[in-house]
């Protein structure tokens, strides 16, 4: 009896070894890709590194006062412009403050008759640029180390790029910025100055890159995070397959060709070139006339699969 379901138990183990042999066999000489025609193009192709940025003044300048005392009247706002010379503000020395608090106790006339003897000292700005910060305000004491003025010549995008793309950026180069606060707007740069020194942020190596502005949008403001773009490769019209036909054996780019829907489709190495928005180009191999197929791959159709609109099926 002990023999008999001995034997029993071996046949049902040799036949279940059968049956899932064949059915491994079975799905793996199934298929499990399709094969997909893609088309050539002629178009030019565009190669950019983004990196994040910041907006700042190309020549931040503190005005400082030339002596310390209250201040009587500011006469320019943020945003300002103003040129070199203008007078930004007037300044009563200490000495001219307590005496006009004085003659003021007096009557008008002693005021005004001391105020045009004893003249205030002008804050005069020392090149063209736009006030950025305005940090003082009548009745406000000062002394010659405060600021109550900062003056920019120029708003510019510094670049924080990665040390591993470093090498492709130049003096010169064109670049696209986007603020973060204004995606919409366009701005147009070209890259002015590389730097020397690189810093360690999180860990990464960094440069800062300088980018010059062709025309400053009134909305920019200093302190602004962007996203800066270099242009590093700009083609001309050139032949273009989508990367994915594109693969990749022992270091050499090929394509497949079917000569036909039903043929076996057969690799052919290729040269490939600058790749961007998804497209490749096509250097050297293809002369654009050849049946060049993609491998889409499917899952296999199960049972639970059959009735769900959105999962893979065979074709």
């Amino acid at each position: 009896m002990k023999r008999f379901w001995l034997l029993l138990l071996v046949g049902g183990i040799v036949w279940a070894s059968v049956y899932i042999h064949g059915a491994l066999r079975q799905r793996t000489d199934a298929p499990d890709y399709t094969y997909e025609r893609v088309s050539f193009g002629q178009e030019s192709l565009s190669v950019w590194i983004d990196a994040a940025a910041e907006v700042r003044p190309r020549n931040r300048l503190q005005v400082r006062p030339p002596l310390g005392g209250r201040v009587e009247e500011v006469l320019v706002v943020e945003g300002e412009q103003v040129v070199q010379g203008q007078i930004l503000a007037w300044i009563s020395s200490t000495e001219r403050a307590v005496l006009l608090d004085a003659a003021r106790a007096q009557g008008v006339e002693t005021l005004e008759h001391w105020m045009d003897i004893y003249r205030p000292t002008a804050l005069v700005a020392p090149l063209d640029g736009t006030i950025i910060a305005r940090r003082a305000e009548p009745g406000q004491t000062l002394t010659p180390a405060d600021a109550p003025l900062v003056i920019s010549d120029r708003l510019i995008v510094v670049g924080r790029v990665d040390e591993t793309d470093i090498g492709s950026i130049n003096v010169g180069q064109a670049a696209r910025i986007t603020l973060d606060a204004y995606p919409d707007v366009a701005i147009e740069g070209r890259v002015t100055h590389i730097g020397f020194e690189a810093q360690t942020v999180d860990n990464v190596i960094i440069y800062e890159v300088d980018v010059e502005i062709e025309e400053v949008p009134e909305v920019m403001r200093s302190g602004m995070t962007a996203t800066v773009a270099f242009l590093v490769i700009e083609t001309g019209e050139v032949l273009t397959l989508p990367a994915d036909a594109v693969d990749e054996r022992d270091a050499i780019p090929q394509v497949w060709l079917a000569a036909a829907p039903t043929a076996q489709p057969e690799p052919q190495p290729v040269t490939t070139g600058a790749r961007s928005a998804g497209r490749i180009e096509i250097v050297a191999g293809l002369d654009g006339s050849e049946p060049v197929v993609r491998r889409v791959f499917e899952l296999p159709a199960t049972e639970d699969a059959r009735g769900a609109p959105f999962l893979p099926r065979r074709r």
